[in-house]
C-alpha cells in the first residue's frame, strides 16, 4: 500500500499560497532589521520592526489556529478523538501566549 502522492490535506492547504506569501514577506521583514543593525539605526526603529514582525506572525498563527479548528479538528472528532484534538490546540495556543 502507497501513501498518496498528494500528501495529507491540512487546514490551510486551500492558503498555502497566500500563506507562503506572507511568510516571505516577513523573512524580508527580518533581513530588514538585519540591515537596520548592521547600519546603526535608531533602537527604537529597530524595535518598532521587531513588533511589526511579531504582529505579522501573529496573524499567521491566528490563520492557522482558525484552519485547525475548522478543519483538522473537525475531521478528529468525526474520528472520536475531539478531546485530543483540543488538548493539542490547548497547548499551541499556551505556547503561544508565552513570551518575553
Amino acid at each position: 500500500m502507497t501513501a498518496p502522492a498528494t500528501g495529507p490535506t491540512r487546514g490551510y492547504t486551500a492558503s498555502k499560497d497566500q500563506l507562503s506569501a506572507r511568510l516571505r514577506r516577513i523573512e524580508g521583514q527580518v533581513r530588514g532589521i538585519e540591515r537596520m543593525v548592521e547600519d546603526d539605526r535608531y533602537c527604537i526603529d529597530v524595535l518598532t520592526q521587531i513588533s511589526a514582525i511579531q504582529a505579522a506572525l501573529d496573524k499567521v498563527a491566528l490563520g492557522l489556529l482558525d484552519g485547525h479548528a475548522r478543519h483538522c479538528m473537525k475531521e478528529g472528532a468525526e474520528e472520536g478523538r475531539a478531546d485530543e484534538m483540543a488538548g493539542e490546540m490547548m497547548a499551541a495556543v499556551g505556547r503561544l501566549m508565552k513570551r518575553g
